[in-house]
């Protein structure tokens, strides 16, 4: 890994600039809100979000949202591809490594955890922010409790077993 205070690679997925050194004005960062709000909407329009579609996944009994799981892991495994052949640096002229990841047990139970998480809420946690801009903030309740379980996996990362 290129940044010398951090040696421990087993965490790492990329490595890229540090965002926090680069200097900049405030509102360069609207765009990141922009792009956030449009996302929302997109996700509101698609019916991604709704708890009805994600309940017939789990039923099996649509192929809506897996229609969209599956579209968006071909076009991240397309999108890895093209960084990796055509050595695609960052917007700061930045090599991109992606780190080779390896299997372990415990993305069997993060998984798992995850899965029954998203069953019994309906709410994956990237869309939260979409719900509750959508006015379901009953969602608000979910949103803790994602921020609650991160923090907890923070707290205990090291001493889990990897």
């Amino acid at each position: 890994m290129k940044n010398a205070e951090n040696t421990d690679m087993r965490h790492t997925d990329a490595v890229c600039v540090n965002e926090e050194q680069v200097k900049h004005p405030w509102w360069d960062n609207l765009k990141y809100l922009v792009v956030g709000i449009v996302f929302g909407i997109t996700f509101v329009k698609a019916e991604i979000v709704s708890w009805f579609r994600i309940q017939e996944m789990f039923q099996l009994t649509s192929f809506h949202m897996y229609g969209v799981i599956g579209t968006a892991v071909v076009v991240g495994a397309i999108s890895i591809q093209i960084i990796k052949r055509f050595n695609i640096k960052t917007i700061y002229g930045e090599e991109i490594v992606i780190n080779e990841k390896k299997f372990n047990k415990g993305q069997i139970y993060g998984g798992l955890m995850f899965g029954i998480g998203w069953a019994i809420t309906g709410a994956c946690p990237g869309p939260l922010f979409a719900h509750i801009g959508a006015g379901f903030t009953v969602i608000a309740v979910t949103f803790l409790s994602a921020v609650a379980g991160t923090w907890v996996y923070g707290y205990l990362r090291d001493k889990l077993p990897h």
